[in-house]
């Protein structure tokens, strides 16, 4: 059985340790982002992005056999709004017209293959879509979990898969 895996880990931004050696990073997207950037200080002026997981693959449809992990880190894409080219898409991915259809799948996903009574983080950003509707696609209640009301939009929930 495995241990973790990240489905959307885009550039590993949250992971204290970026090669966790019992994590399987995976994402739709292995690319280098490089944009125009003189703020903070950067002399070079530039800011790049890597997102290079382990494996290419779609979280809506994961290669992996039911129940191996026991801890599945779930933060897909949250934007639905934002420039093919934009440095907001490219750090955060960016949800398709269908985005309902595809987190719902997400989330069956993450469930599909968390080994019974494992753990699902799940960490979202409403600045464009309310958490309430995404909740509202997963199969299953969060446990308990951070939800700021008070003007901040990342919220973290924490899920136990049913035995």
């Amino acid at each position: 059985m495995l241990r973790v895996l990240d489905p959307c880990c885009g550039s590993r931004m949250m992971w204290h340790d970026r090669k966790h050696h019992e994590t399987v990073y995976g994402d739709v997207r292995s690319e280098t982002v490089t944009v125009p950037d003189r703020s903070h200080g950067k002399q070079d002026g530039k800011r790049v992005l890597c997102v290079q997981p382990d494996i290419l693959m779609d979280f809506r449809n994961m290669p992996f056999s039911d129940g191996v992990f026991h801890l599945v880190v779930f933060d897909p894409p949250h934007l639905t709004r934002a420039g093919p080219k934009s440095w907001m898409a490219a750090k955060y991915g960016k949800l398709s017209s269908n985005w309902k259809e595809d987190l719902s799948r997400g989330f069956e996903e993450c469930f599909r293959v968390l080994h019974k009574n494992g753990t699902l983080i799940f960490k979202w950003s409403e600045s464009q879509v309310k958490l309430k509707e995404v909740l509202s696609l997963s199969p299953h209640d969060p446990l308990f979990g951070q939800v700021n009301v008070r003007g901040g939009a990342t919220h973290w929930l924490t899920f136990m898969h049913p035995a």
